[in-house]
């Protein structure tokens, strides 16, 4: 075992004598040593319960003839860091994860690992540090939040809650309305309840196959969630008895299937970061002409919250992700043959899943678009590329022309928007809220919502260096690169020019002359970093471009 380096023979005497420091018996440390990582804490409504998930992972662990062992890493709440300096902090902290998973588990020499995570960077973070390891690893969620309900009938979530604020500052609710919503759109532990970003990579898992069958969609409240929890602590022993590592897992086919996935079920469009970078630990390059190809051939199946009027909760009754990676193989859009962590096929593992609500999920030959729910857009503001989740773009706004209203920063942009100062028509520019720029590339759901509350995203469209929560909707293109920071052609946008959005075409295009960009971008002396001090610093002169997922140099 891995774990002999730490406590077998007499050598390793000293190493006993530490874990005996902590309770631990020479009969347990004949075992293998499993590391269990959760990102349990206080402050992410996400993460407030795992550790009752990690504690049921150790007691399946245990009765499956290993000795678990409990250790933390950090997770930020993304809503509550939303809008301010925090932002900056979120996509950076994936890389903290990454390498703390990578740590402590080669640190300590274990022989296998059991990830705890459940929202936003946290998931991809741990995928990353485990893939890095590659010993036997699995991967279970503390699971989705359950919708809010308002006055009995109107399903939401936090979605609505920015939203709220919008529609508030404009006078479409009152106090009292914006209070009820407080108070009721998020009703217990849990990812938030739309396909967010949180929920998007917990569903992903289950493509990639490193993950058991529910975990994306069995509510964080219900008993099955700590069910599957002990199952998957039956399960990495099995991992390990077999030999089954990551690299085993994420293969070239499995990161295919991943994203046919995610444009069926209509992901976040951070999904397109998070996945290069997990590839990227293994040596796989995702570049964003593989997300336009599959997202051609890909339906898309789902409309759940921020796109449509369903909710995790709904996708969970209608048979879950196995039924629409089923409703996917049958209609040949995946590769069947990857393996799993439940130590068989994707195709042996889903094929007893059936579709029970086609309202929820529809088949591929009743999709609600033909293409997938994710497009990448080039042009000569984006010549690397840039992002849309078009499956939650209003039909009238996949193609616009309109004026740039140019914002260098989030915070100038809500303050222009709730000045009443955007128009129909107009096209906010979001820049130096890249990568490195930001740095962090913050998320824009505050502009975005404060647009729809106002009633603007079917006039309005929003493009950005940074990058936009998996609640967002509308009109909303991220991820453009190169950022502004480095000289790209966003950086050249002034008041007023006129930009082309033409989704179907794959297009974004500033009209005004080439000649005219470059003279522009020769006239725009290097910005002075935003962060000059601390770990964020380090970070910004390290990471890449959001095209190759923004993973450190």
């Amino acid at each position: 075992m891995r774990s002999d380096y730490v406590k077998k023979a007499v050598k390793c005497a000293p190493q006993r004598s530490l874990f005996k420091a902590m309770g631990f018996t020479d009969y347990e440390l004949t075992l293998p040593l499993i590391g269990i990582i959760p990102a349990g804490s206080e402050i992410v409504p996400g993460h407030i319960h795992l550790d009752k998930i990690a504690r049921a992972v150790a007691e399946g662990v245990r009765s499956a003839g290993g000795t678990p062992v409990i250790m933390p890493v950090i997770g930020v709440c993304d809503g509550i860091a939303m809008g301010h300096e925090g932002m900056k902090y979120s996509l950076a902290s994936r890389e903290l994860i990454a390498d703390s998973v990578e740590t402590m588990l080669t640190a300590h020499a274990f022989d296998a690992a059991v990830l705890i995570p459940n929202c936003d960077k946290i998931v991809p973070g741990m995928m990353m540090g485990a893939a890095r390891v590659n010993i036997p690893s699995i991967v279970v969620s503390g699971g989705p939040m359950l919708s809010g309900k308002s006055r009995g009938s109107k399903d939401f979530s936090l979605t609505d809650m920015f939203e709220a604020v919008g529609a508030y500052s404009v006078g479409r609710i009152d106090e009292n309305q914006v209070a009820d919503f407080e108070n009721k759109a998020c009703p217990g532990c849990g990812s938030c309840s739309g396909m967010f970003t949180a929920n998007s990579m917990n569903c992903l898992t289950e493509a990639l196959g490193i993950a058991l069958p529910g975990n994306g969609t069995v509510p964080a409240v219900y008993a099955e969630r700590i069910r599957l929890a002990k199952m998957t602590g039956f399960q990495i022993m099995r991992l390990l008895k077999d030999d089954i590592r990551p690299s085993d897992i994420f293969t070239p086919e499995a990161f295919e299937n991943a994203l046919a996935l995610d444009m069926a079920l209509g992901c976040s469009t951070n999904s397109v970061l998070h996945l290069p970078a997990i590839a990227h630990e293994v040596g796989i390059r995702i570049d964003l002409d593989k997300v336009n190809e599959i997202s051609e051939r890909t339906p898309n199946l789902c409309r759940l919250s921020p796109a449509g009027n369903h909710f995790m909760e709904d996708l969970y009754f209608a048979g879950g992700v196995s039924a629409v990676l089923n409703e996917l193989i049958k209609n040949n859009l995946i590769h069947e043959d990857c393996m799993t962590v439940s130590g068989c096929t994707v195709k042996e593992r889903v094929k007893d899943s059936e579709i029970t609500d086609p309202n929820v999920i529809r088949s591929c030959q009743n999709p609600y678009s033909p293409k997938g729910g994710i497009a990448v857009l080039r042009g000569n503001i984006a010549p690397l590329g840039c992002v849309v989740k078009q499956s939650a773009v209003d039909e009238k706004m996949m193609v616009h022309t309109g004026p740039a209203r140019v914002f260098d920063g989030e915070e100038e942009a809500i303050a222009a928007i709730y000045a009443g100062k955007i128009k129909k028509g107009d096209v906010v520019v979001i820049r130096y809220e890249g990568p490195a720029g930001g740095p962090g590339m913050r998320e824009m759901l505050n502009p975005t919502s404060a647009i729809v509350g106002m009633g603007l995203d079917k006039d309005v469209a929003l493009i950005t260096d940074g990058r936009f929560s998996g609640a967002t909707r509308g009109a909303a293109i991220g991820h453009i690169s190169p950022e502004a920071f480095s000289k790209g052609p966003i950086a050249a946008v002034q008041e007023g020019d006129l930009i082309t959005i033409d989704i179907p075409k794959k297009t974004l295009t500033l009209n005004v002359e080439d000649s005219v960009i470059k003279k522009r971008l020769d006239a725009i002396p290097q910005p002075e970093p935003k962060v000059k001090k601390g770990w964020l610093h380090r970070y910004a002169r390290m990471v890449s471009s959001a095209d190759q997922g923004a993973v450190l140099k």
